[in-house]
């Protein structure tokens, strides 16, 4: 018997015009995209557009993009472009428009200083269906490359020898230039061509040897201080005891600028930074995430190496969030966030702090783990009552909570949604890019929590 397949017409035009509707099934996270960015408060990002010219793109259909391809792995500005035409889920989110790719840079470019009071608003909404209940959460930082190449990073010993030898070659150009006979010059060599060349190189490497000065001169007063603290306190000491106390004296700071320091000519706000065993010119991106929703609730951008002084912003954002979120009581943070000064101001903030003192094993003896600390004593400070509460049965379990949290997220981020490199250049620009990848993480996370 004859096989009776489906009839493959590409050509019968429709008898009415298709339904967007129909397009996509009723659990769709494009769908779930459109319904929370018609919940958010444009007005302002609306208000930016003067009125004049060709009629522009609703901002809520172009936040929406955004939001959904970021949550899916689309990044590009191109790709995104290239998506409204070829994918159903864009298409749908686009209602069958099609803003080139210089439409949705400059929205996105646009969009960015927006975009922390809708972070804000879209873990309101989480509040509001009941997924998001703050109280412990986890923070930790990860290093995401700079649009940028780290063999475009220049030294300072490297910048000066460079700016001598162009400033030698404009002196030769234009003494060149100066002589009426010009035999002696190589067959096709253009005097002026060849001066702006190197006059455009000159001004870019002293451009950089600025930089770099002003980041030593930054270092060297941060060096100074703390070397004055470390004096200080074994004065102190030394008078305390009456004995002058043993080994080297702290060294007093170098001023100027080392012979290694870098500056990247693409991008000289990011910096050269240690991730995955190897280095990439790259920013420390941070989150802090709620235990128990997985939720990104507050982020920042750095260019610290470590994480050492990271954790300050991290509670200042977490303070600053809206009453209605409830409030943070519990800290998680590994052995990277640990300092005294750290403990003592999560104490001060009224958040229970459980932060790493040290790199523990692996493999612990069986016992540690179903055994209690001996008693705290009596007046213990708060980093030794820090220490006891992370040796008990209780705070053991707090603690490695923080390893299927804030570690996920990142991994969700940079293996699953393929985030690992910043599209934009700046400080300013790569945290914005940083709030709106979190941002569409947590609608996809709200997506699936919402369920």
């Amino acid at each position: 018997m004859k096989p009776n397949f489906i009839e493959i017409d590409r050509d019968t035009p429709y008898l009415f015009p298709p339904s967007l509707q129909d397009w996509l099934p009723e659990k769709h996270l494009a769908r779930f995209v459109v319904e929370i960015v018609e919940h958010l408060d444009l007005s302002e990002l609306k208000k930016s557009y003067a009125g004049r010219g060709s009629r522009p793109y609703n901002p809520e259909m172009l936040v929406a993009l955004l939001f959904y391809g970021y949550a899916t792995g689309v990044f590009s500005s191109r790709e995104l472009e290239r998506r409204t035409y070829d994918s159903v889920a864009f298409r749908y989110i686009a209602a069958n428009n099609y803003p080139d790719h210089d439409t949705i840079a400059e929205f996105r470019r646009r969009f960015l200083p927006h975009l922390k009071q809708i972070f804000l608003e879209i873990l309101r909404i989480a509040k509001q269906l009941e997924v998001l209940k703050l109280g412990k959460v986890s923070i930790d930082g990860t290093k995401i490359k700079a649009n940028a190449s780290k063999h475009q990073a220049l030294s300072y010993g490297h910048a000066c020898k460079l700016e001598q030898q162009l400033e030698a070659e404009v002196a030769e150009l234009l003494s060149h230039a100066e002589t009426a006979d010009q035999a002696n010059l190589p067959d096709g060599m253009d005097l002026p061509a060849e001066l702006a060349i190197r006059e455009k190189r000159l001004t870019a490497i002293k451009a950089a040897k600025v930089e770099i000065e002003r980041r030593a001169a930054e270092r060297h007063t941060q060096e100074q201080e703390e070397y004055e603290h470390k004096i200080a306190e074994r004065t102190r000491k030394e008078e305390e005891s009456g004995k002058k106390l043993g080994g080297k004296k702290p060294q007093a700071p170098i001023a100027g600028p080392k012979e290694q320091d870098q500056v990247n000519l693409t991008d000289s706000e990011s910096r050269i930074m240690p991730s995955g065993g190897s280095f990439d010119q790259a920013y420390n991106a941070q989150a802090a995430v709620d235990v128990e929703t997985m939720l990104i609730v507050s982020t920042h951008v750095t260019q610290a190496t470590n994480d050492k002084k990271e954790l300050a912003p991290a509670v200042a954002n977490l303070q600053q969030l809206p009453a209605e979120l409830g409030s943070v009581n519990g800290l998680l943070a590994d052995t990277g966030y640990y300092s005294e000064a750290n403990v003592v101001l999560c104490d001060d903030e009224k958040i229970t702090p459980y932060i790493s003192a040290k790199r523990e094993h692996h493999h612990q003896p069986l016992m540690s783990r179903f055994t209690e600390p001996p008693p705290l004593p009596e007046g213990a400070g708060p980093v030794e009552t820090m220490k006891h509460r992370l040796k008990t049965l209780v705070g053991k379990a707090v603690y490695a909570t923080r390893k299927c949290t804030v570690e996920p997220v990142f991994g969700i981020i940079k293996s699953v949604l393929g985030f690992r490199q910043f599209s934009l250049r700046g400080l300013d620009a790569v945290a914005g890019e940083w709030d709106l990848v979190c941002t569409a993480f947590n609608i996809k996370r709200l997506f699936i929590l919402a369920k």
